[in-house]
């Protein structure tokens, strides 16, 4: 590749630059709007080796910046592109752990080799294309020449990076939405099965009309819209820590014509707000804050920068909001926990917690493993009161 070397220069300026304080994608973007000099082309290429650093994880702390891009290009099997980059001194292998220190601390049904190496790939952008969008959606992507790939009927996988403006309406044709989170879906579809729902076979002989929910840390509200595509009609109560997120969450809203329903600014690691009608809900969303670590094949620099005890934090963290959250459940409802985590602390470990501490009792549980297919890795458990 003409320039490789020149890349590989500017990428490792960039390295030694960047702390984590900020998504390396931000501090990129910054960076670039700084330095006028590089063009798409420049940007690209200095972008991939920049990532393919941080994609070596915690491994390319023991080595030089330059020696730790190439052993990722040795690995990802990127090497044929980046030959100028590459002569006869060899390069020493590196074993999985030291790229993933935590492989102890993940949940034991995951394929540790599989999960690791996941993180040399960028993964998919997937779309979850809204009821009755099908066709337009599918016509919209062939006319703009977007190559996809289909993973069910509502699901659309497009490679990282392409550009989807104007490409139909997002939020109202269709979301962009992780495979993983779309599998949501499949417990909602378990709770509308037994209380009710217009658009779906009911065993219930007396449906609910309107589904009542709290989805107790919303951030973006994907899960929400989700759960109005498959329940219909929904009255949503949303609420995060961050009002910021909360005016996005709005506009997102607006756009998928989500209009029924309340918004709260809510620290759920402290009493909540009298407002959210405390026993009141047929369904409670806790999609809980997390280490993130079913994602970080998107925000690698994620891995690189984590420390061990982040874990136990997170842990306690996501029991003061579920100690917070379990009794607004009313009789009969369900209560849906949710990280993106890949760590058994804050997934299986935490089912007995909230099973000691409440009367609720499981009804499924399952670790989906977005790795198999370059999505993310997350889990989701079902309780019902």
């Amino acid at each position: 590749m003409k320039y490789a070397a020149q890349y590989l220069q500017s990428a490792v300026a960039i390295v030694e630059t960047y702390n984590g304080d900020i998504p390396l994608a931000t501090f990129l973007k910054h960076y670039f709007s700084a330095n006028k000099k590089f063009g798409s082309k420049d940007r690209k290429y200095i972008t991939h080796l920049c990532y393919a650093y941080f994609r070596l994880g915690h491994a390319a702390k023991d080595r030089s910046v330059p020696d730790a891009i190439k052993n990722q290009l040795l690995l990802s099997d990127q090497a044929s592109n980046w030959q100028e980059l590459f002569d006869n001194s060899s390069i020493p292998e590196i074993n999985l752990d030291t790229i993933f220190p935590f492989v102890s601390e993940l949940s034991d049904e995951i394929d540790k080799n599989a999960f690791i190496t996941n993180h040399f790939i960028q993964p998919d952008v997937f779309l979850r294309v809204r009821p009755g969008r099908e066709e337009k959606m599918i016509n919209a992507l062939q006319q703009a020449g977007i190559g996809f790939h289909a993973m069910s009927k509502n699901t659309l996988a497009v490679s990282a990076g392409t550009k989807l403006d104007g490409v139909a309406q997002l939020n109202s044709d269709y979301v962009i939405q992780d495979y993983s989170s779309q599998q949501v879906a499949y417990f909602f579809k378990i709770i509308a099965s037994v209380l009710g729902n217009p658009q779906l076979e009911s065993r219930n002989p007396n449906p609910v009309t309107t589904i009542s929910i709290w989805d107790c840390c919303a951030a973006s509200g994907g899960k929400s819209i989700l759960a109005k595509d498959i329940f219909g009609e929904v009255d949503i109560t949303v609420s995060d820590i961050r009002e910021s997120i909360l005016q996005n969450l709005k506009k997102r809203f607006q756009q998928a014509e989500i209009f029924n329903y309340k918004s709260s600014i809510c620290d759920l690691t402290k009493t909540i707000d009298s407002r959210l009608k405390i026993e009141d809900y047929d369904l409670v969303i806790c999609d809980a804050p997390c280490t993130g670590s079913g994602t970080w094949a998107r925000t690698p620099e994620q891995l690189y920068f984590f420390k061990q005890e982040n874990i136990d934090r997170f842990q306690k963290l996501q029991q003061q909001i579920i100690l917070n959250t379990i009794d607004a459940v009313k009789n009969g409802g369900y209560y849906l926990y949710i990280t993106c985590s890949a760590f058994k602390k804050e997934n299986e470990d935490q089912l007995a917690f909230i099973e000691a501490n409440s009367t609720l009792q499981l009804v499924e549980q399952q670790l989906i493993k977005g790795y198999i297919l370059h999505a993310d890795t997350m889990f989701a458990a079902l309780f019902k009161k």
